[in-house]
């Protein structure tokens, strides 16, 4: 690695100077833990502090639509097994975020960020990433990434650019499979693909994909003649546990649902090219239960409020797969801000329709669109002013809340 020149390392001190005055300062004000800001006055005032403080190090980069925080977790608990660890624990994924956290951890050994889809090329110039875990892409905040075939491109063009690095790709999702299909090292996972509704054609071709039991192939070739088709993972998950080398380890998730069943199963192959053992990584991955208050239980006057976090059509089904129907109530808060997608057109593509037996509590900033959507799916449901008026509707006991990306964190902000 080039070392920096006299005027770059005080450049550096400079920023990383001002970063810390900035989170002070955010933090004394009571405006939250100023790691965001801290990385933007950093990278205003050094736009090559980035690669500066990623200095080398091995650096993992884990991305994709859903299941970027959990995998993260889970990488960095088996990472830290043999490593120190720098990491975005918070989950501000892009560049300031980044830049925090490097910050942050600078005197770590080794680097493992959860990154934005559309981020990923920029910071794997920066970083030279030794990894990239690819874990799923489907329809997300059209209003601010655009459609799929574009992430998908953009994805392909960061891998092709670095082909010395690792790529960990889920050969279930035929997106993430077009986007590592060339790179000369890649790790194929089959960890499931819940939501096929935005892969029914190739991303290269457009050309029809059939969909027979596990495998999918595309009826139309590549440019170059080669047939596009699940590749055959290493790694894989199952009911019974992780398979690897034809040897089925059991694994017992303390976090709910096949698709973090799949996000652990790549974590856990992530973390053995960097020398962790597969045990270790089994447990480290194990030991995760809950990410950012994902998935915890939270005592509020009579109720037990179990939250999850869904934020987009996949997302969402696999959250409703997740309820509890034995609880008490149900609680779903809906927001539209810049933070979820202005768009709340993906609610008719999420299936209300199997919740016929319950009655939901709608609620959040856009709850009458949820409303409308449940009167549609002729779904039990009343609305209410805010999510906390709705778990008070409920009887005393347990209430399961499904809420989007602003509504959780302030909900979760109003029950602690």
């Amino acid at each position: 690695m080039k070392l920096p020149s006299p005027l770059q390392r005080a450049r550096t001190a400079l920023a990383a100077t001002a970063a810390a005055a900035a989170t002070k300062a955010s933090q004394l004000s009571g405006r939250g833990a100023g790691g965001m800001i801290g990385g933007l006055v950093a990278n205003a005032i050094d736009p090559n502090i980035m690669a500066y403080l990623g200095g080398g190090r091995p650096v993992a980069l884990v991305t994709g639509t859903n299941g970027k925080s959990t995998t993260t977790r889970m990488l960095v608990g088996a990472l830290r097994t043999k490593f120190s660890v720098a990491t975005n624990d918070g989950g501000d994924n892009m560049d300031a975020g980044i830049i925090a956290a490097l910050l942050k951890g600078k005197d770590a050994s080794h680097i493992v960020l959860e990154c934005d889809e559309l981020h990923v090329p920029a910071v794997a110039d920066r970083l030279k990433p030794s990894a990239l875990v690819l874990l799923n892409l489907t329809r997300d905040q059209l209003d601010r990434v655009g459609e799929i075939n574009k992430i998908e491109r953009t994805l392909r063009a960061a891998v092709n650019k670095h082909p010395e690095m690792t790529v960990i790709a889920n050969c279930d999702d035929v997106h993430v499979t077009s986007v590592a299909f060339d790179s000369p090292n890649v790790i194929w996972v089959s960890a499931g693909a819940g939501w096929v509704g935005d892969s029914v054609s190739c991303p290269r071709t457009g050309g029809h994909v059939v969909r027979d039991g596990a495998d999918w192939y595309a009826v139309k070739p590549l440019p170059d003649g080669r047939e596009f088709r699940r590749p055959t993972p290493t790694w894989e998950i199952s009911a019974d546990g992780v398979t690897h080398d034809g040897t089925i380890t059991p694994l017992h998730l303390a976090l709910p649902g096949n698709a973090n069943r799949g996000n652990a199963t790549q974590a856990i192959a992530a973390a053995t090219t960097f020398g962790v053992s597969l045990p270790e990584a089994l447990r480290a991955a194990e030991a995760v239960d809950n990410v950012a208050g994902r998935y915890s239980t939270i005592r509020f006057e009579q109720w037990d409020v179990h939250m999850i976090l869904a934020k987009n059509p996949a997302g969402w089904q696999e959250a409703l797969s997740m309820v509890d129907r034995t609880a008490d109530g149900l609680v779903i808060a809906v927001n539209g801000q810049v933070a979820d997608g202005e768009d709340l057109s993906w609610l008719w593509d999420v299936s209300f329709e199997d919740f016929t037996d319950s009655h939901v509590h709608a609620a959040g900033e856009r709850g009458t669109d949820l409303a409308v959507r449940l009167t549609y799916a002729s779904i039990s449901h009343d609305l209410h002013d805010s999510p906390l008026a709705a778990i008070r509707s409920c009887p005393p006991g347990r209430v399961e809340v499904l809420a989007n990306y602003t509504a959780f964190r302030d909900l979760k902000k109003a029950l602690s």
